[in-house]
């Protein structure tokens, strides 16, 4: 925009009086000179060229316009002078566009002497001097396409130029840890830094701890981080002050759910309004897993309440770390209360040195029944006394979830260790117990000891090494005995829950083992039995007589088999394949009656026609859930019980088959023939060598197929 500079050649006053001095009227005189000294620029002298184009105007529009002061003998002394503002044309606004620019430009086959060298230019260019920690650490990396494992600068003064001059470094390499503790940032560093983290994605943990002058502009920065950053995932700002003016920043980052799962604030001055603010917000997260608050001076009254609220609409923290803080009872109902709520979620509850009393055991007595995800529970350095664990007993056995709990210094003496262990009785699942400082004695040891012949499940339980002092010597040497006992009984369920983990290590992969058949030829055998059953239920439909030997008949004919056996048996030898052949000629194959249970049936399958003899047994298992199956039984015998078990198969058949005549006779015959062959066979059961096993089973199978053909007939 171009702006138009006044004329500076108008004529001084004096000379308009001296050219009217020469007038004869005086008033007239008098008037002009009023006039003059009186006169104004209008306000329409000032003229714009937008609002006219030169055409209209018939001029030149020039690159400097002037506005002369007209005289008085022109006749237009009223003038005194004009401005003009000309605006460049629309095409002239804009000059150019720039792409945005790739993070990663500079990250493409760097090396390490490339990135030293960016680095020593930046810190030159800036003025600043280099740090020779980073020399250092960027010489030792390898690997440059990956996160790296850590960089390093605790304790350096970083100042601005400092932090500026580390670009160069971001610019080409991203780490997994950025250790930034103690470093002096002051607000320009951090918000540097802070901006150069996230547009570079250049750490999944940050540590900002111990760096009390970030202020306003640098927690402003680091929000801003939080909320757009997608690797960061851990952030420490222990001892690093988040007060009122700069809560907000970070409240509002939280309440968006972004990759941020652990968050340490120790000592960070939240009470009252930062920590309304932050529980308020992460009400509304659902990423966040870890909060650490300890030594923030949290009171039992407003902030109490907050973390009661926290834990009542929050059910994905799992850790809240509470230490050092001043809850004392009041607060702890109100926790409780959050805490009763929490069906799920909250896994750790740190509530180490808050001055609470037996009188808080109540509450947390009444609120540990409700909860079924916490295993972590520590109340070490609170004046809990035997009276508030006599209280905490109760809720203790009810709870079922409880794996650690912590009492160290807890004012306990021998009565206080007698409930602990009755609980240790009854708990099935508690793994760590922490008593140490505390005065138990030679009767709470006594307890305790007792207390591992019932459980096997705890692990560890820390006790004092050095017995405490007694009024009787000799029991020094029996508290030492019995805490090698305690130890001994520890190191004992130690091994049981290895032996344990061990064999359901083995049954699960023994459940995973690979399947004999394949699923088309289940599919083929879940077919054929179909069909055998229908097969079965249409002929049950005629004659009993004729039907007890056609379906019995029918069933040896129409049995398919529908798996090879696979099996290789080394006691067949090439010599003897045609005994094995013989066999399967003259017995029939027999089956074994159906058996269902629970929707699984179970079957014996024929051998394959054609297949290489084997002695084995074919079963057939269908279930609904798990497929159908063939398992194969072998029985490995010797030649001589082979022979037997031939000979026997022989006699068999002769029997079966005339049964089966004397079932098909007239009804008016006599049935002392049927009891005749039924002796004739019982009697050739009885003679069979007891030996063979195999041949046992068969021989009950076929007697009670017999009986069953003689009940039928008339």
């Amino acid at each position: 925009m171009k702006i138009c500079q006044r004329n500076t050649t108008r004529k001084p006053l004096c000379d308009f009086i001296a050219h009217t001095s020469a007038e004869t009227n005086a008033g007239v005189e008098v008037a002009k000179v009023r006039q003059l000294k009186s006169h104004r620029v209008p306000s329409r002298a000032v003229k714009l060229h937008s609002q006219q184009p030169p055409e209209e105007r018939g001029e030149d529009v020039p690159s400097e316009t002037t506005s002369a002061a007209t005289t008085p003998g022109s006749g237009a002394g009223s003038k005194h002078g004009a401005k003009r503002v000309t605006f460049p044309s629309d095409e002239d606004i804009v000059s150019g566009a720039v792409e945005p620019k790739d993070p990663w430009r500079h990250a493409q086959n760097v090396t390490v002497e490339e990135i030293l060298n960016a680095y020593r230019q930046a810190c030159q260019k800036l003025n600043c001097k280099p740090i020779p920690k980073v020399f250092k650490q960027i010489q030792d990396l390898k690997d440059l396409t990956q996160r790296n494992e850590c960089l390093e600068l605790k304790g350096e003064k970083l100042d601005y130029k400092s932090c500026e001059s580390l670009e160069e470094i971001f610019k080409r390499v991203q780490f997994k840890v950025l250790d930034l503790e103690q470093t002096n940032l002051d607000e320009d560093g951090a918000s540097a830094l802070f901006d150069m983290i996230e547009y570079y994605e250049s750490a999944t943990h940050l540590n900002i701890s111990s760096n009390k002058h970030i202020g306003t502009r640098g927690w402003q920065a680091a929000a801003h981080m939080m909320r757009k950053t997608s690797s960061l995932q851990y952030l420490d700002a222990r001892s690093t002050p988040l007060l009122d003016h700069s809560a907000p920043f970070v409240a509002r980052a939280l309440r968006i759910s972004g990759s941020l799962t652990i968050l340490h604030l120790e000592n960070a001055g939240i009470s009252g309004r930062p920590l309304m603010l932050l529980a308020t917000a992460l009400k509304m997260n659902m990423n966040l897993r870890e909060l650490y608050l300890a030594e923030n001076k949290l009171n039992g009254l407003q902030d109490s309440a907050q973390l009661g609220n926290l834990l009542k609409f929050n059910y994905n923290i799992q850790i809240l770390d509470l230490r050092n803080n001043h809850i004392l009872d009041s607060g702890l109902a109100y926790v409780c209360e959050g805490l009763k709520e929490q069906r799920k979620g909250l896994v750790t509850l740190v509530l180490w040195n808050n001055q609470l009393t037996h009188n808080g055991m109540g509450y947390l007595a009444a609120a540990l029944p409700f909860t079924q995800s916490l295993e972590t529970l520590n109340l070490g350095h609170n004046a809990v006394g035997n009276e508030g664990v006599h209280k905490l007993k109760d809720g203790l056995i009810a709870n079922r979830s409880i794996l650690r709990l912590g009492l160290a210094f807890t004012k306990l003496s021998c009565e206080g260790a007698v409930a602990i262990a009755e609980f240790i009785a009854e708990s099935p699942r508690i793994l760590r117990l922490d008593m140490r400082e505390n005065e138990i004695k030679t009767g709470g040891l006594m307890a305790l000891t007792l207390s591992f012949k019932v459980n096997s499940s705890l692990l560890r339980l820390d006790l004092d090494r050095e017995p405490k002092k007694e009024t009787v010597k000799s029991f020094i040497e029996t508290q030492r005995a019995l805490l090698a006992d305690i130890q001994n009984g520890c190191k004992r369920n130690f091994i049981l829950a290895k032996e344990k983990e061990e064999t359901e290590q083995k049954m699960r992969q023994s459940v995973s083992m690979a399947e004999i058949a394949t699923e088309d030829q289940t599919q083929e055998d879940e077919d054929a039995s179909a069909e055998k059953i229908e097969e079965e239920n249409t002929a049950g439909q005629g004659d009993a007589t004729d039907e007890g030997s056609a379906s019995d008949s029918q069933e040896v004919n129409d049995q398919k088999p529908t798996l090879q056996d696979d099996s290789d048996s080394d006691t067949e030898d090439e010599d003897t394949a045609e005994e094995p052949k013989a066999s399967a000629n003259t017995t029939p194959p027999t089956l074994i009656p159906a058996i269902s249970a629970s929707g699984i049936t179970v079957t014996e399958a024929s051998a394959v026609p054609g297949a290489p003899a084997s002695p084995g047994r074919c079963f057939s298992v269908s279930s609904p859930g798990r497929g159908h199956k063939i398992f194969m039984v072998t029985r490995v015998e010797s030649p001589p019980e082979q022979q037997q078990m031939t000979a026997f198969s022989e006699r068999v058949a002769e029997s079966q088959t005339s049964t089966q005549t004397n079932i098909k006779a007239p009804l008016d015959a006599p049935s002392n023939q049927t009891a005749s062959e039924l002796s004739t066979l019982t009697s050739r059961a009885e003679t069979t060598p007891a030996l063979l096993s195999c041949g046992q089973d068969l021989e009950e199978l076929l007697l009670d197929a017999s009986l069953d053909t003689s009940r039928d007939a008339p």
